[in-house]
């Protein structure tokens, strides 16, 4: 809503969450998102929260680069596996061949994908449960 609808609607994401522990919660382990929500809430500007948004992901990335680590200090905080080889990857390169291909049947996509069938059925059927994916009879496209 923020960034579509430029509208002042509250939420967190990880340069957010950084932003707001380097800043009002230096000093303190296991910050909760609950206890971050309400300065968001406060700080939010109202007349144009997409601008607000971008600054303070972009002023998280800038932490980030400078060596910040106040997302470790989130009780949410948690190390994300590696990307090469990861379901992510896999799911990426799934979509990249649809969107250029189009239509495909499974077995054509695990060939393309080169990984192992039971894995990439199960991240299939994760595509089509998060509605990136259909698939009808034994074709699958993207919805």
């Amino acid at each position: 809503m923020a960034f579509s609808f430029n509208k002042p609607v509250v939420f967190i994401e990880t340069n957010i969450r950084r932003v707001f522990i380097h800043f009002f919660f230096k000093d303190k382990t296991e910050v909760r998102d609950s206890e971050i929500l309400p300065l968001v809430e406060e700080t939010i500007d109202h007349d144009n929260p997409r601008h607000w948004y971008y600054a303070l992901m972009d002023y998280g990335a800038m932490l980030k680069k400078q060596g910040a680590k106040a997302n470790q200090k989130s009780a949410h905080y948690t190390k994300q596996a590696p990307f090469v080889g990861s379901d992510r990857q896999v799911r990426g390169a799934i979509i990249r061949h649809l969107l250029s291909i189009g239509v495909m049947n499974e077995h054509e996509l695990i060939t393309l994908t080169g990984i192992e069938p039971t894995r990439a059925g199960k991240i299939l059927f994760s595509l089509e449960k998060d509605g990136f994916i259909k698939r009808c009879a034994s074709k699958i496209f993207i919805k």
